[in-house]
């Protein structure tokens, strides 16, 4: 297994699977009476530029509940790469903690991070993907489908960074994936370029196309995110006026396959790519999303730090 997780196009399919499996049973255990004190002595450094609610409470807990401890790094005691270079912050917590979780703007950061660190970092966002979603969404649809071999998963939004670990994560496990987004708003070339190269290997397709209902038919997972993501605010005027189309609402969810799902990585603009109608429907999966987040995390962890 590799040091880090910084994106799950660095796994080969057995190893996400390897984790997922790991994720599901870790599940079971945690509901049948807690899991086992796997990470006693373990300490997790979580270095934040960005403020979170389910990153840091997902890994905090995940943590706790494997017998660990987490440790919270506001931006303001940090200063990544500003206070102090990214090499020496690597170096100085490399003695003094197991792991290093680090949610950044800037990818190049959490990259340079992982090189100077003796021990494992975990990628917890970045400007340019977003591994530890694609886990929680892997375990979300395994769950409903019980594979993503095969499944239609349709992205519509803009092509950022869920939408990359996302397309990554069909890709490796063997999913059709369709991005629908507005001109202007595709997903960066190099995600792309992997994502075809790692098609290639599972057989699996990709498109990327602007109609959103065109992007719904035969689609087994709907997934959309906000319009507007932290460090966009300036832009928040124009993407409301282009990405109204693209709303994830009842019409468009009846549109795909009968038995799909909508999934968000939170949080949520209701009523703007996404309505209170779809949101707290039937065929929403958006909150046990949300609370895969720490089953996933703690597989990931289990990988990095046990041996």
């Amino acid at each position: 297994m590799k040091k880090d997780f910084l994106a799950v196009s660095d796994y080969s399919a057995s190893e996400l699977q390897e984790m997922l499996d790991l994720a599901i049973a870790l599940k079971k255990e945690h509901f049948a009476g807690g899991n086992k004190p796997l990470f006693k002595g373990k300490v997790l450094a979580m270095v934040f530029q960005k403020p979170s609610l389910r990153t840091r409470v997902s890994f905090d807990m995940a943590m706790r509940h494997m017998g660990g401890d987490a440790l919270y790094l506001s931006p303001s005691e940090i200063g990544l790469g500003k206070r102090e270079s990214i090499a020496d912050i690597a170096r100085v917590i490399s003695g003094y903690v197991d792991a290093i979780m680090a949610r950044v703007f800037d990818h190049n950061h959490v990259v340079e991070l992982a090189k100077w660190a003796s021990i494992p970092v975990i990628n917890g966002l970045s400007d340019y993907n977003h591994p530890c979603q694609a886990m929680a969404d892997a375990l979300t649809i395994i769950e409903k489908f019980g594979t993503l071999k095969g499944l239609n998963v349709t992205f519509i939004g803009d092509g950022n960074n869920v939408a990359v670990s996302l397309l990554h994560i069909c890709a490796r496990l063997g999913a059709n994936f369709t991005l629908a987004s507005p001109e202007g708003y595709d997903m960066a070339p190099r995600a792309i370029e992997i994502g075809k190269k790692i098609s290639l290997e599972s057989g699996s397709t990709m498109k990327f196309i602007r109609d959103p209902h065109e992007a719904v038919k035969n689609a087994h997972v709907i997934y959309t995110d906000t319009w507007t993501s932290m460090g966009q605010e300036e832009e928040a005027e124009k993407r409301m006026a282009v990405f109204p189309p693209y709303q994830v609402n009842q019409k468009l969810v009846n549109e795909a396959d009968k038995d799909v799902i909508v999934m968000h990585c939170l949080p949520a603009h209701r009523g703007q790519e996404l309505t209170d109608e779809v949101a707290d429907g039937a065929h929403s999966k958006i909150f046990p999303q949300a609370h895969n987040r720490l089953h996933a995390q703690k597989a990931v962890l289990a990988k990095l730090l046990l041996p």
